[in-house]
C-alpha cells in the first residue's frame, strides 16, 4: 500500500522574496544605482556571497544582527546574507546618536553587528567590516526557514524615552510582498525604481524588495545629499518608472513643479502621511502617464494594509482635504473598534483595526505595549487578533476608509473634544495649499492650548486669525502662531512634531 507523503506547507518568504530574487541573478541588469555608480546582479550576489561566508565562519550567538545602514552595496547585502542564513537584521543609523543605537542593541540582544562604515562606531562590540571581505564562490542557497522566524526588528520612538521594538516575521513580509503585487503592479526588468527612504523605516523594505524580486533597477539616495534635490535629478536624469514617496517630499519640490516632467513614470505611491488633495493635485501634471496611489499602513502591520488608487479625472473620495486611504490589503480585515466593540457600519468613527498575516507577533519583550496594542476579537466564527492603530476613522457607504488623525492628534479644550486635522485643513485651504500643523500644549497655568504652525513666512499672522474666527468656534483658535521656511522631518521623512512642539514658548 502506498504510502501519501505529507503535503510541506508553502514558505511564504522563500517563494515569493527569496526565489523571485535568485530568478534574476544570472541576467545581465542593474540592481542598484548608489551615488550614480550602477551595479548588477552579479554584483550584488557576490557582495551577498562574501558576507555570508563570514557569517556562516561566525559563532552567531544571537538571531537578532545588527546592521548599521548606510547607503552602500554591502549594506543591502547584509540584508539578504543575514536573510539566506535564517537570521534577523536591527538597523542602527549611522546618523543617529550613539547612545540610541547603543539602547536599541541592548534591547535587541544584539552579539553581532554588520557595518561597512570606513570608520566603524563599533569597535567595541563583535563586528563584521563587510567592506573589507573578499568574495571567493557564489553562496546562494535558499535554506527552508519557517515563516515564523524574524526578518527584522525595526524600533520606533517610545512613549516612555526609550525606543521599542516592532518585531517583523519572514510570513509577514512575504505576505506583503504577496498582497502587494495582487493589487495590479506590473513591474519589469525594464523598470527603474526609487528607493527615498531610511533603512531604518519600513516603507524602505517595499522600495528595494518590489524591484529586486523582478529583475529592476533601484535607484538610492546617499545620506551626505540633501534628499529633495538629490531626487529632482533622479527621477528625470534616470526616468524613474515606480517609486513611493512621503507628501512632505512633495511640499520641498512644490516650488520646482512647473520644471518637474516625467512621463516616463508608471506608479506613484504616496506613504508615510496622510496625503492632502491639493498638493497631489498640482503633483500628477508632473507625473502625465502615472497611477497614482495613497497607501496606508503602521509599521506593525508590516509597511502598509490599505490602498486608495487617486483618480485622474473624477472627484476623490477625502476627509478634511486628506484622500481616503481606501480598503484592505488582500488577506487583511480592517474594522472600527467604537467603545470595546468592532464594527464595519459606514458612517461610525473609532480607532481603525486590522488583523491578518502581515500584523506583527508583537512588540520585542514588551509585554505590557503588546497587552495594550492587541485585541482578539470573533469575526464570521472566527478568532483574529487585531492591531490597535491608534488612528481615527470610518467607514464610507463603499467600504472605504477615511482618515481622521491620530487618536492622540484629538484634544480637549474647555471640554470640547476636537481634531487637530480639522484646523489643518481650514488653513491649508485658506492658504492655497500651504502646509500647516497644530499642536496642542500645555500653558503655565496647566489648561490646555493650541499653536499653529505654517510653512511659509510670507503669509499675515492676523490675515490667519480673522478668517480663522469665521470658521471655527473660539475653543479652537490657536493662541499661537509660528511661521517657517520649512519644516523639520525625522528619518521617516514626516513631519517632526516633536521638535516643533519644542519651539512652542509656553
Amino acid at each position: 500500500m502506498q504510502k501519501h507523503r505529507k503535503e510541506l506547507k508553502p514558505i511564504v518568504f522563500n517563494d515569493h522574496i527569496l526565489k523571485p530574487f535568485i530568478n534574476q541573478i544570472n541576467k545581465d541588469l542593474n540592481a542598484f544605482c548608489i551615488n550614480e555608480t550602477f551595479f548588477t546582479y552579479k554584483d550584488f550576489t557576490k557582495s551577498i556571497s562574501k558576507i555570508r561566508d563570514c557569517l556562516q565562519l561566525q559563532k552567531v550567538v544571537s538571531k537578532n544582527v545588527g546592521l548599521v545602514v548606510n547607503d552602500d552595496l554591502e549594506t543591502y547585502a547584509s540584508i539578504f546574507a543575514i536573510w539566506l542564513e535564517g537570521l534577523a537584521y536591527v538597523p542602527l543609523h549611522p546618523l543617529q546618536p550613539i547612545e540610541r543605537n547603543i539602547e536599541i542593541i541592548d534591547q535587541a540582544e544584539v552579539s553581532l553587528i554588520l557595518d561597512s562604515s570606513l570608520v566603524s562606531k563599533y569597535e567595541k562590540f563583535e563586528k563584521i567590516a563587510t567592506n573589507e571581505l573578499v568574495f571567493n564562490k557564489f553562496n546562494l542557497e535558499i535554506k527552508e526557514i519557517a515563516d515564523s522566524e524574524l526578518a527584522y526588528i525595526l524600533f520606533t520612538s517610545g512613549s516612555t524615552g526609550k525606543p521599542k521594538g516592532v518585531s517583523i516575521t519572514r510570513g509577514n513580509v512575504g505576505t506583503f510582498i504577496k498582497s502587494f503585487f495582487e493589487i495590479g503592479f506590473d513591474i519589469t526588468e525594464k523598470d527603474r525604481c526609487l528607493q527615498v527612504f531610511d533603512l531604518t523605516f519600513d516603507v524602505s523594505v517595499q522600495s528595494y524588495l518590489v524591484p529586486l524580486t523582478r529583475g529592476a533597477c533601484t535607484f538610492t539616495i546617499p545620506h551626505d545629499q540633501i534628499k529633495f534635490s538629490y531626487v529632482f535629478g533622479l527621477l528625470e536624469d534616470h526616468e524613474i518608472t515606480f517609486g513611493a514617496m512621503a507628501p512632505s517630499m512633495l511640499r520641498y519640490l512644490r516650488p520646482y513643479f512647473d520644471e518637474i516632467n516625467i512621463p516616463s513614470m508608471r506608479y506613484n505611491i504616496l506613504t508615510a502621511e496622510a496625503s492632502p488633495i491639493e498638493l497631489v493635485d498640482e503633483w500628477k501634471t508632473c507625473l502625465p502617464n502615472a497611477r497614482l496611489f495613497n497607501f496606508y499602513g503602521p509599521t506593525e502591520a508590516t509597511i502598509y494594509c490599505t490602498y486608495y488608487e487617486i483618480l485622474r479625472d473624477s472627484k476623490n473620495k477625502s476627509l478634511n482635504g486628506m484622500f481616503s486611504i481606501g480598503k484592505a490589503m488582500e488577506g487583511l480585515e480592517a474594522v472600527i473598534l467604537i467603545d470595546g466593540d468592532i464594527t464595519k457600519a459606514p458612517g461610525i468613527k473609532g480607532e481603525l483595526c486590522v488583523a491578518g498575516d502581515q500584523v506583527t507577533p508583537g512588540y520585542w519583550k514588551n509585554d505590557s505595549k503588546n497587552k495594550d496594542s492587541f485585541i482578539t476579537k470573533i469575526i464570521n466564527n472566527k478568532e483574529l487578533r487585531f492591531y490597535r492603530t491608534g488612528d481615527s476613522c470610518n467607514f464610507d457607504n463603499d467600504g472605504d476608509i477615511l482618515l481622521y488623525g491620530r487618536i492622540d492628534y484629538q484634544v480637549k479644550i474647555q471640554g470640547y473634544r476636537i481634531e487637530l486635522g480639522e484646523i489643518e485643513y481650514k488653513v491649508r485651504d485658506y492658504l492655497n495649499g500651504v502646509n500647516a500643523i497644530s499642536i496642542a500644549f500645555t500653558n503655565n497655568t496647566g489648561n490646555t492650548e493650541l499653536a499653529l504652525f505654517v510653512e511659509s513666512k510670507e503669509v499675515s499672522g492676523d490675515a490667519i486669525k480673522n478668517y480663522l474666527s469665521t470658521q471655527l468656534p473660539p475653543y479652537m483658535l490657536p493662541s499661537k502662531l509660528y511661521f517657517l521656511n520649512e519644516f523639520p522631518l525625522n528619518t521617516s521623512g514626516k513631519t517632526d512634531r516633536i521638535v516643533l512642539k519644542s519651539l512652542i514658548n509656553t
